[in-house]
């Protein structure tokens, strides 16, 4: 899909359209160009969207893709009615609906995913994790630690603050992380104040070579990026962490969204569940 622009149109943040669109695309070995549309909320707003995906049409030659979230009958008319020069996947018709029928009730018909998320407790839980997160990344903090749902312990760039951070942010995981350094390889075991929440930890390792170019970008030509230290820091951080029966896994070919997963699924099972 060489110079083929895909559209997420949505009433709302247009996040639940890209998420799922891109789900889709990635069965496909191409990179369209994104563009995103949220809060078209109104005819007029869905009249001038039109309009853009036709004069993309016309430009590239092609008919662009477009995902499209939009409850109002009246907006989504417009881009689903035969005006549009483009493939519309419209996916509150193809899921909703069905839905609908096997409920043998009406949606509401809601604009937008988060017109009412900040009275849920879910909302309030994902924010007071991303707190806790903040507080406790990189080992700035070790206090509080009893309140973690997760500990990811792994040498300095190896992806822990992402990933504490999707985890907070998407499942409202606690989740600190601490860093091991040359210090703790000395002693030959965790930090002590990790020791009462081992149970809690859990791993992330990467490969050697792809540390360094990681580390070369923020300390450029220093020991601390040389490869050779990147693979004495490696080897001792796994070896650590067999010692310590504490599970990992490598980071260095898998996505924050596959790390976070096996996580859930080895600490926090019910977590998969709600």
């Amino acid at each position: 899909m060489p110079e083929r622009t895909v559209f997420f149109v949505s009433d709302g943040t247009g996040i639940t359209a890209e998420t799922f669109g891109n789900s889709i695309l990635a069965q496909f070995e191409a990179k369209p160009r994104h563009v995103r549309r949220p809060f078209i909320d109104s005819v007029d707003k869905a009249i001038a969207v039109v309009g853009e995906i036709n004069e993309v049409a016309e430009h590239e030659g092609k008919r662009p893709i477009v995902f499209i979230t939009l409850v109002n009958d009246a907006v989504r008319d417009i881009v689903t009615g035969g005006q549009a020069r483009a493939l519309v996947l419209d996916m509150f018709r193809t899921f909703v609906e069905p839905l609908e029928d096997e409920f043998g009730v009406k949606s509401n018909h809601r604009i937008g995913r988060f017109s009412d998320v900040s009275a849920s407790r879910e909302y309030h839980d994902r924010i007071e994790a991303i707190n806790f997160s903040l507080t406790h990344d990189d080992g700035q903090s070790a206090r509080n630690l009893a309140q973690a749902d997760v500990v990811l312990v792994g040498v300095s760039r190896s992806g822990k603050t992402p990933t504490s951070l999707y985890l907070a942010m998407q499942h409202g995981i606690k989740a600190a992380n601490y860093p091991l350094i040359p210090e703790d390889f000395e002693r030959g075991r965790i930090p002590s104040s990790l020791a009462p929440f081992k149970r809690k930890c859990f791993g992330l390792t990467i490969d050697p070579e792809r540390l360094a170019q990681i580390r070369h970008e923020r300390r450029p030509g220093s020991r601390y990026a040389s490869l050779d230290n990147c693979r004495y820091e490696v080897n001792e951080a796994e070896a650590m962490m067999r010692r310590e029966s504490i599970s990992w896994l490598s980071s260095t070919h898998k996505s924050i969204e596959e790390i976070a997963t096996t996580i859930l699924r080895d600490l926090r099972p019910d977590r998969l569940v709600y």
